[in-house]
């Protein structure tokens, strides 16, 4: 599996990346216009990301405009629902409208922090990205 986080927190980065390169192989982003750089970067070079970890609150691009460009670029490429990247979003806010946003905006979950490794898993098995 081809993992990206997307985290502008040092702190969390590291945990992420600790826990999800069990699954996979993880790249890493400080904020959402790297992460659609490398986004682009993987599709155009036919290995596109599996998994997508979009924390919602970064500088220069937020993750929820984040989440929207991607979703855009998915649609201009002709990726179907089925094939396109599965997004988590993950974040300390504990607004609902935020998270009802990002759902709205195509994010398949979210997890709010700090990330509950079991969870985490639980909601990568449920996304069908690991068994």
């Amino acid at each position: 599996m081809k993992i990206l986080i997307a985290e502008d927190d040092m702190a969390s980065r590291k945990y992420l990346f600790k826990l999800l390169s069990k699954y996979g192989d993880c790249d890493i982003t400080v904020d959402g216009f790297e992460a659609l750089d490398a986004f682009m970067l993987a599709l155009n070079d036919g290995e596109p990301y599996n998994l997508i970890c979009l924390d919602i609150m970064m500088p220069r691009l937020d993750g929820v405009k984040t989440l929207k460009a991607i979703r855009h670029l998915e649609k201009e490429k002709g990726i179907n629902d089925s094939q396109r990247v599965k997004i988590i979003m993950t974040t300390a806010l504990n607004e609902t409208s935020t998270v009802f946003g990002a759902f709205d905006n195509g994010c398949d979950a979210y997890a709010a922090k700090p990330i509950d490794s079991v969870k985490m898993v639980e909601v990568m098995q449920r996304l069908g990205l690991i068994t």
